[in-house]
């Protein structure tokens, strides 16, 4: 079973609230504060129901693919990986960046709960990845309810985060907030890189056995 502490570490430097916020206050400037909370709660209304759904469906899928837990442990760990290198250098991921076009869109949209808040910022590829890895390494039966508990944590804690935008982005600025991504991403990297560990043994003990 994985320690739900590192669980936690993981999945909020993925979704990272503080640098959401960020971008969160930036796409609302002027935008009256109540309309500004309905957005923050939609948003992670949203993105928890995304994640939810990979969470509780996700081993399904990777059956019916034919993917293997350690399989996807290595490729999600790889994913991770870059992602937190990204984070390290203080630069937009791939992973969870939107296009010039998408970005001149929702700067002029009235809501941007949805898209790009809720996804791909929230609920993208990287964090998506995690709550699989962390629902196939769960051992409670018959739903993961530690990596649920873990999620709603994360979900809390970005809901705060973003509800409180305008106040972190003041206190923190633009470099308060790379400084503390580029902590979480020192931090993801080393789990990522033990999900690859994990992964490859995992694979070798599997084909020991055959």
């Amino acid at each position: 079973m994985e320690n739900p502490i590192n669980s936690f570490i993981v999945l909020f430097s993925v979704v990272d609230p503080i640098g959401v916020a960020w971008l969160f206050a930036a796409m609302t400037k002027g935008t009256e504060r109540s309309a500004q909370r309905k957005m923050a709660l939609r948003a992670t209304l949203f993105a928890g129901g995304i994640l939810l759904l990979f969470l509780f469906s996700g081993t399904v899928l990777l059956d019916w693919f034919g993917i293997t837990i350690p399989a996807f442990r290595i490729a999600g760990g790889v994913l991770l990986f870059l992602l937190s290198i990204d984070m390290i250098f203080a630069r937009h991921s791939g992973l969870r960046s939107t296009t010039t076009t998408e970005q001149a869109e929702a700067i002029h949209k009235q809501d941007v709960s949805v898209f790009p808040l809720a996804f791909p910022l929230l609920a993208g590829p990287g964090a998506i990845t995690t709550v699989l890895l962390s629902a196939s390494a769960s051992t409670v039966s018959p739903l993961p309810w530690d990596t649920l508990l873990v999620l709603v944590a994360v979900l809390f804690s970005t809901l705060i985060a973003l509800l409180y935008a305008p106040m972190l982005t003041r206190s923190l600025g633009e470099t308060g907030a790379n400084v503390v991504s580029r902590l979480l991403g020192l931090l993801l990297a080393a789990l990522a890189v033990q999900y690859i560990i994990d992964g490859i043994i995992a694979s070798f003990l599997a084909i020991s056995q055959t």
